[in-house]
This record gives C-alpha cells, sequence and structure tokens, in this order.
C-alpha cells in the first residue's frame, strides 16, 4: 500500500542569504579543476576555473563562469575562443599558477601545451581537453557566463581527478 510520506518541521535555513553565507554553502559543492587557456589577437591568457559544466551534448556545449574584473576577462571574450583542460591530480601546483597573480609567460612555461583546432592551448596531458569557441554570453551579477560550442575533444589519461571540496584540493580516482 502506497501512503504519503509526513514531513517533519520546516529545516532551518540562513535568512537573510549573506554573500559569505552562500560562499561557505558553495564550498561544500564537490567541483572539478580546470585550466581555461585561449589565444589569439586579443593574446594569450589562462586562469584556473572550477564554475564549469555541461549544458547539452546537441550541440555540444559547455558553460564557464568568468568574473568580469579578472586580469584575462578582455583577452578570453575578445579572441572568442577557449579550451577547458580538466586536471589531474598531478597538476596541483599548475592550478595554483594559474589562479595566482603569475604572469602570463611564466603560467604557460609551467606545462606543456599543443595548439587545439580553434587556436587555443591544450594542455598536452590534461584528463580530457574541450576545444570550444564561445557561441553566447550572459551578464549575472559580477560575472559573465561563456556557452561555448565544443569543437574538439582531446582526450588524455585516466589519472586521478584534482578536484576542489571546503576550499582544499582534493583527488578522486577512478
Amino acid at each position: 500500500m502506497n501512503s504519503i510520506p509526513s514531513f517533519a518541521e520546516p529545516l532551518d535555513v540562513i535568512s537573510p542569504i549573506t554573500r559569505e553565507a552562500f560562499r561557505n554553502a558553495m564550498a561544500k559543492m564537490v567541483a572539478a579543476v580546470n585550466i581555461i587557456t585561449t589565444d589569439g589577437p586579443a593574446g594569450r591568457a589562462g586562469f584556473a576555473a572550477t564554475a564549469v559544466c555541461s549544458v547539452t551534448d546537441s550541440p555540444a556545449t559547455i558553460l564557464i563562469c568568468l568574473n568580469r574584473s579578472a586580469s584575462v576577462f578582455d583577452a578570453v571574450t575578445q579572441n572568442g575562443i577557449v579550451c577547458v583542460n580538466v586536471l589531474s591530480s598531478s597538476h596541483e601546483a599548475l592550478s595554483g599558477v594559474f589562479g595566482g597573480k603569475t604572469p602570463v609567460d611564466e603560467r604557460f612555461a609551467a606545462a606543456e601545451w599543443r595548439s587545439g583546432i580553434t587556436g587555443a592551448p591544450v594542455l598536452s596531458d590534461a584528463i580530457v581537453s574541450f576545444d570550444c569557441r564561445i557561441s553566447e554570453q550572459c551578464d549575472i551579477g559580477t560575472h559573465r557566463v561563456l556557452y561555448c560550442t565544443v569543437e574538439g575533444i582531446h582526450d588524455g589519461n585516466d589519472a586521478e581527478a584534482l578536484v576542489y571540496y571546503r576550499r582544499a584540493y582534493g583527488r578522486i580516482a577512478s
């Protein structure tokens, strides 16, 4: 016999939703660590990001959230191409280089790169890389959401994935 479930009292919620409360809650969401790269007339640039996810498989599309005040913003949006390089656990130091204030030339000197079909730099030993063209953009608050059509997939190795959880790096094995 099916019965209607009973619900206890409502859960306590954080109200009002402050920036700090939201950021602390989001820190509990496990995310893959990626290096997003671009190259073209506006210059070569790259940054570490966890705000990346799939949108649809037809056409293959990824979204990336990029802070509009980031030093790489103009290069990424003006070049119109990106490569999402998914990092393995061996790339923790590289993520730090791309996540900090390291000059662009030093960032790219820290690893081996190839050129993707769009011209965006592809990390040679990434777990997987998605070579994309930015097809649409939308501003939300402090960030721009980039919708990126995948033009090439470079399948790498099956190493442990580098993830970010509770403001620290972690590893996930397959």
